[in-house]
């Protein structure tokens, strides 16, 4: 099933991206994520069709431009630096995304007919959250979680994990539609922080069968791959000793609601208990 549902860095280009997943591709109905690469000087003109799609700069500026109106991404060196600001873009859009230094850029998409205005967020409006304690501490920056941003459909984050460190953990499911979760597609794009002197990091990701969903992976994730999550129990995910990990979750489904509505791993579900007495790992701010 790694083969199935684990796209290796460079194995999924295609229309000037360096990363093309869609609903088609996946082998699912809602969710896609775009990873362009723009050299000093580039543009690119994107095309949402029937997507609605939030640029986030991976690393470095640009702008973006629909119609009159630009917006300007100060953006970031890199995903390890800290929140970056970000654009909205609507369905049926002509975008284009240029770079005068150049940078890489995620355009996080679901599939929706619903309109919404072109928009801007900086930076400074990203809440960022501890979550966790002690080897399971993790930072999660909510840039567009429901509650936080509107969107119609999609529902992105993104996970820093320190190396030595466990996060999506306990592992979780939203893969049935009630009370308590809601059927969400999920895209995990990673980035893995380099050795002293540049050595190529690695991590661990983890998808489970859940009741009525069949899947099997446990794969050694390196810089700039990508899993998908259809269904099931996902994580944990580790980042080895010496390499941080990060992470950008991409999610969309098929309920009226947009939420996060999350069932944990019934044998791990315990580890939340053992947090109130343990600290949040120094090395993100905690205390």
């Amino acid at each position: 099933m790694n083969d199935r549902y684990v796209v290796p860095a460079g194995t999924a280009p295609g229309d000037g991206y360096e990363l093309v997943v869609t609903p088609e591709s996946a082998g699912w109905q809602h969710s896609g994520l775009r990873i362009l690469n723009l050299p000093a000087g580039g543009s690119h003109l994107v095309d949402t069709r029937d997507e609605e799609m939030l640029v986030i700069p991976l690393s470095g500026s640009a702008t973006v431009t629909l119609g009159e109106v630009t917006h300007t991404l100060l953006g970031r060196e890199n995903v390890f630096e800290g929140p970056s600001d970000f654009a909205y873009l609507p369905v049926r859009s002509a975008v284009t995304i240029a770079s005068a230094a150049g940078g890489r850029f995620a355009l996080c998409a679901a599939r929706t007919d619903r309109e919404l205005p072109f928009r801007y967020q900086p930076a400074a409006e990203v809440p960022v959250e501890l979550r966790g304690a002690g080897q399971a501490s993790r930072q999660v920056r909510n840039f567009g979680a429901a509650g936080v941003f509107e969107a119609a459909s999609a529902i992105c984050v993104e996970v820093i994990t320190p190396g030595g460190n466990w996060s999506s953990y306990p592992a979780h499911k939203h893969d049935e539609a009630g009370p308590h979760e809601c059927e969400l597609e999920e895209i995990y794009y990673f980035e893995i922080a380099p050795g002293p002197d540049g050595q190529p990091g690695l991590g661990f990701h983890r998808t489970s069968s859940s009741p009525g969903h069949d899947i099997d992976v446990t794969v050694e994730v390196h810089d700039r791959d990508t899993v998908l999550v259809p269904w099931g129990w996902h994580g944990p995910c580790a980042a080895a000793p010496g390499h941080d990990m990060y992470y950008l979750n991409v999610m969309a489904g098929p309920g009226d609601e947009r939420a996060w509505l999350i069932t944990d791993h019934p044998d791990q579900a315990w580890v939340r208990d053992t947090w109130a007495d343990q600290a949040v790992d120094s090395r993100l701010g905690g205390q």
